[in-house]
């Protein structure tokens, strides 16, 4: 981390989220709802998804518009590498991508060559984001060539789709998830993410403020933006208002796009739009 000029201190990290809580009420408003709803990877990652309850929840996206009129989609649709084709053939939506999580999630813990074969299978089948999990086992027990590699292999795997990798910062020290963060961008990966949702904690204000420091020093360095997904327990409104003003105070507006910001936060959908609304919705 020393190329990119970021020690790590707790109490720097304490001090800043403080700072950034001061701007939280003037971010709950409608128009940062209406922002943080299409920003969203709506995500079933169940063992009871069905190609029927897949296709369900992309119909819901492409009938979102006549229910919701004025408000953004949400960004992407996450299933399971299988599900892809029944999202594919029922999204009707041009600007919602579709996103596959892959590379043996979540645990990250199988053959190389089969985290690159399920992750260029789903980009085959139509996902235009694949979401994996770095090694864990090779970079916690010091092998970061190997973890590295994974993710080099399988960004060369998956040609033009683009490569999200999740840190899992709920195993990791604060320093750990900086290291993990400048390793998965220096491999090649197009976003950056927290947590699987199956590890606790899952998303947090700490680790999110960390990654897009390193978001920014890596930026500022190489000139290549690399975009930043909380993931994991992010429910309520408060949740989106507090990740949006951490982007906002570190990278900029300029970040707050889909193409470089997103939720892994399908819960939240409802409650934003319920805030905007003004009254209880339960529509995804």
């Amino acid at each position: 981390m020393e190329k990119y000029d970021f020690a790590v201190r707790p109490e720097d990290t304490a001090n800043a989220l403080r700072n950034i809580a001061g701007a939280l009420p003037a971010l709950q408003t409608p128009e940062v709802w209406k922002h943080c709803l299409g920003l969203i990877d709506l995500t079933t990652l169940n063992a009871t998804d069905t190609v029927g309850k897949v296709q369900a929840l992309t119909e819901r996206v492409n009938r979102f518009a006549a229910h919701f009129a004025g408000l953004p989609p949400v960004a992407a649709i996450c299933v399971y590498p299988a599900l892809v084709p029944a999202v594919r053939k029922t999204l009707t939506v041009p600007s919602v991508q579709i996103a596959a999580v892959g590379a043996g999630f979540p645990a990250s813990q199988t053959f190389l060559r089969i985290k690159c074969d399920e992750c260029r299978m789903a980009a085959e089948q139509g996902a235009t984001e694949i979401d994996i999990v770095l090694s864990l086992g090779a970079f916690l027990a010091g092998d970061h060539a190997a973890a590295a590699g994974e993710i080099r292999q399988i960004k060369q795997a998956i040609g033009r789709a683009r490569l999200k990798v999740i840190l899992e910062t709920g195993a990791l020290t604060q320093p750990q998830i900086a290291e993990a963060a400048f390793l998965a961008m220096e491999a090649g990966a197009d976003f950056i993410k927290t947590s699987t949702g199956k590890t606790e904690p899952a998303a947090t204000p700490e680790a999110v403020w960390i990654m897009a420091q390193c978001i920014r020093r890596f930026y500022a360095r190489t000139q290549r933006k690399v975009g930043l997904k909380p993931a994991g327990g992010i429910v309520s409104t408060d949740d989106a208002a507090l990740y949006y003003a951490i982007v906002r105070e570190v990278l900029g507006d300029e970040w707050l796009t889909p193409a470089l910001f997103r939720f892994g936060a399908s819960r939240m959908a409802n409650n934003l739009l319920g805030s905007i609304t003004g009254n209880a919705v339960s529509y995804f």
